[in-house]
């Protein structure tokens, strides 16, 4: 029988979904299961883009161009303007989802055994995208001691070698849910500068930003225009995670036609996605003041529960809808399997994302879960009741 390649071997499942099957068996034994473990809002989509599938008069569903349809990222270009990111159409390549894009950005960038560094713990699909290209991950780490901010430029330094050609960031930051500072970026800027690297910046939680705090994109940096590729999606922004349409955009030509070798290899993205992306570019204000008023007080009911319970620590994070959460656990990876396997209170239990999965380092996140706070706040009461219930009947509790 043919061996599975080694890059097939060495592809990492999904730390957020390896629980799936546990979750389905305590379904199937009737037990109500409040999913914290997975970033899909219960947000409703805006109607304006259900509206635009629904009026779509399409006789053939036909090939677009492999950039996107040139009405999308026109449309799509002055969202960015109107946010001062100054580009044009022709910067934009439409992806399949905010994943494609960074797919594409490490392919067309990075070469195999190439090394890239980003701050742990981090987005787990790095890993697997980093496999497909044959990318070596040198993380950084973050404490949850201070809120996970971005470590000192020095300790960037001290990891750059002949083999590192680009630093990758997500802001705000999933999983941890912090935002990056003007400040913090800047600095980092000039190590971008410095050593001639890329700056692959994750942008995709840009509106879920909190506490009177903005956000600052690595398209704003000076001086490092042609180092900066964006990577963004509609995922999120518009609760459309089914949609699979994002962005890779940057203001370096060379980037954009070798990737566009890549997007001509798959054809086009999907169709009906891009009608729905261009679609929700005119979504009303009104949406985004309702979203946003929901994810601070489910942030904020979440963060202040969860701090109330013996022995547990829970930065409150600035953006996106996640949280980092240090337990009195032994293992993180064994207790939300114990959640889903043995634990019930009053037949209900919690599923969490185990945060070893976001670490490269091995041996961190041990004790620490990530939350997405995705549910509404009678539903996250419930959730929050079941978590300390359980650590007080968990039997690998710490103290």
């Amino acid at each position: 029988m043919p061996k599975i390649s080694n890059r097939g071997q060495n592809m990492p499942e999904s730390p957020i979904r390896k629980l799936v099957p546990y979750a389905e068996k305590a379904k199937q034994q009737g037990k109500k299961v409040y999913h914290l473990n997975i970033g899909q809002p219960d947000i409703k989509t805006p109607d304006i883009a259900l509206k635009a599938i629904k009026d779509s008069d399409l006789k053939v569903i036909e090939y677009s161009h492999s950039a996107g349809n040139e009405t999308y990222r026109r449309k799509l270009a002055k969202y960015y303007q109107n946010i001062n990111i100054d580009i044009n159409h022709e910067n934009i390549i439409i992806t399949t989802g905010g994943s494609e894009a960074i797919v594409f950005a490490f392919m067309t960038c990075l070469n195999p055994g190439d090394e890239v560094i980003i701050p742990e713990p981090f987005y787990a699909n790095y890993n697997g995208f980093a496999t497909m290209a044959d990318v070596k991950i040198k993380p950084i780490t973050s404490k949850i001691d201070n809120g996970f901010a971005l470590p000192k430029i020095e300790e960037f330094e001290k990891l750059i070698t002949d083999k590192t050609k680009g630093i990758v960031i997500c802001n705000p930051n999933n999983p941890t849910g912090y935002l990056y500072s003007e400040k913090e970026l800047t600095e980092l800027s000039k190590l971008i500068k410095k050593y001639d690297l890329y700056l692959f910046s994750d942008e995709v939680y840009r509106e879920f930003c909190y506490d009177g705090e903005k956000h600052f994109s690595a398209m704003y940096l000076k001086d490092i225009e042609q180092n900066v590729i964006l990577m963004d999606s509609v995922s999120k922004r518009y609760s459309e995670c089914g949609v699979r349409i994002g962005a890779m955009i940057t203001k370096n030509k060379e980037i954009l036609e070798t990737a566009l070798k890549y997007a001509q290899a798959r054809l086009s993205p999907p169709s009906f996605g891009q009608i729905i992306g261009e679609a929700s570019l005119d979504t009303p204000p009104e949406y985004f003041k309702e979203v946003y008023d929901e994810y601070i007080a489910r942030r904020n009911f979440t963060v202040d529960a969860l701090n109330k319970i013996d022995g547990v620590f829970c930065p409150k994070p600035k953006g996106a809808f996640y949280a980092v959460v240090k337990l009195p656990i032994d293992n993180a990876d064994k207790f939300a399997k114990w959640l889903l396997e043995e634990f019930s209170y009053d037949n209900k239990t919690v599923m969490l994302a185990p945060a070893t999965g976001f670490y490269s380092t091995k041996g961190l996140g041990i004790n620490e879960v990530r939350i997405a706070y995705v549910l509404k706040i009678d539903d996250l009461k419930e959730a929050v009741k079941c978590i300390e219930i359980a650590l007080k009947e968990y039997p690998g509790r710490t103290n």
